[in-house]
């Protein structure tokens, strides 16, 4: 392994300004990159069909390969690069904290313009482009995290746990309450009346959303997506507590210094990924495995039981998966590998907003027209094809701007003034450096 020094966060003089290349980890911008694989792998069924469909279970049985395809993406994918992703945005929140204390600077005026800049985008690319954002949802639960920036690392574990169990307790309790209302002949025959209902409305938005976004003019697609916001956002509310413990264990991250001192941490990240391997294969098997029989439509103890593993593998191994990516990066050859990620990682919000474009373009009817007509096994070759034309083109950006685009505009707003964009001829390159 090669040699990794114990630093403390370093600090630009003066005021407080963007993080400045020399103070990025990069290997926090690896876990970004690599997140963002992962949420596309996710994302593309929701680009190529109604939500419908994903959410519901109401399509029907796919091609073998495609089944299979699937199976594999909730097994390996589906809410892992997101809690990933989400224990990152937590440790940027100390990493903020912290260099603004280090200036004497006031976080909390700053912080809160970020997060309503961020809320604006979020808005913007949920009502103009894709249902599917996550912007919204990582700019609202950003202001209860503020709660617990000065919280021991002790409580912020606590919590973790408290939040992820109000899922699975809620999953329980409105699975047990079914099971009440069903165990009264005239409750059961209600129940199964309002399911089937509900099945039918589903099923008449999913064709509705076909038309919309397969055929439809841009003005169609627009009310089709306004209507689908109203569906997403019901669904997404039950899955914001598993974001915000996420926020949580990123932030007890950072108050450990784990990613500031590797080399003293290497024991427990090892730890970390045994264990997250082990309770997230076992956790993650019994969610895809209970999905494959039952309906997510309607609440049974097969489908909380596949909640609760998902809720407990998801998260376990999205930490698998981090510490592999950490302990993989102490390994010069490793390290060298995985560099071309990290100008994914440095613009993230550009490149999960380009996704979106990309994704639309090809599915929707003013674009290539695709839309329902791509299954599950395609729809990983494309995302990979996307991903892996994002790499070149995040390296050549950096090599010519400071930020990515959508970046320039965050911190230029968050900060009240233009930030310099280009770089001088005299500056080198910005791109991260494989050790």
């Amino acid at each position: 392994m090669s040699e990794v020094k114990n630093t403390t966060l370093p600090v630009s003089p003066g005021g407080l300004n963007p993080t400045a290349a020399q103070e990025r980890i990069e290997v926090v911008d690896i876990l970004r990159g690599f997140a963002l694989l992962g949420i596309l792998l996710v994302n593309m069924a929701l680009f190529a069909a109604p939500p419908y469909q994903v959410a519901m279970d109401i399509a029907e049985p796919p091609a073998a390969l495609d089944a299979a395809a699937a199976w594999v993406i909730r097994f390996l994918a589906e809410s892992k690069f997101y809690s990933l992703f989400s224990i990152l945005f937590g440790f940027g929140l100390w990493m903020q904290m912290t260099r603004a204390r280090a200036r004497g600077v006031n976080f909390l005026p700053l912080y809160v313009r970020r997060l309503l800049v961020l809320l604006f985008i979020g808005l913007a690319h949920a009502v103009f482009f894709w249902v599917g954002d996550i912007l919204v949802s990582y700019a609202l639960l950003g202001f209860p995290l503020l709660l617990f920036r000065n919280a021991r690392p002790r409580t912020l574990l606590i919590w973790v746990i408290v939040f992820l169990s109000l899922v699975i307790l809620l999953n329980v309790a409105t699975t047990g309450l079914v099971a009440l209302g069903s165990s009264i002949p005239e409750g059961k025959e209600a129940m199964e009346q309002a399911f089937a209902q509900a099945r039918e409305s589903y099923r008449q938005a999913n064709q509705a959303a076909i038309r919309a976004y397969g055929s439809g003019s841009f003005g169609e697609i627009m009310t089709q997506r306004l209507s689908d916001l109203t569906f997403m956002y019901s669904v997404t509310i039950f899955i914001l507590p598993n974001i915000f413990a996420m926020f949580l264990l990123g932030l007890y991250i950072g108050k450990r210094g784990i990613l500031e001192n590797v080399a003293a941490y290497l024991p427990l990240i090892r730890k970390a990924l045994i264990i997250g391997l082990v309770v997230g294969v076992i956790g993650n098997l019994i969610y895809a495995v209970g999905s494959m029989y039952s309906e997510r439509a309607e609440p049974t103890w097969l489908t909380a039981a596949a909640a609760t593993g998902q809720t407990i593998g998801a998260p376990a191994l999205a930490l698998a998966y981090g510490s592999a990516i950490i302990l993989l990066f102490q390994v010069p050859v490793w390290a060298k590998r995985l560099a071309p990620l990290a100008p994914v990682g440095r613009m993230a919000l550009t490149n999960y907003l380009l996704q979106t474009i990309i994704c639309t373009t090809i599915f929707y009817s003013y674009g290539l027209g695709l839309y329902g007509e791509v299954g599950a096994a395609a729809g990983v070759a494309l995302a990979f094809a996307i991903y892996l034309a994002q790499i070149p083109f995040s390296i050549w950006w950096l090599e010519h701007f400071r930020f990515g685009p959508v970046e320039w505009v965050w911190r230029s707003l968050t900060y009240g003034k233009r930030q310099p964009f280009r770089r001088s001829p005299r500056s080198g390159s910005l791109a991260p450096q494989s050790r």
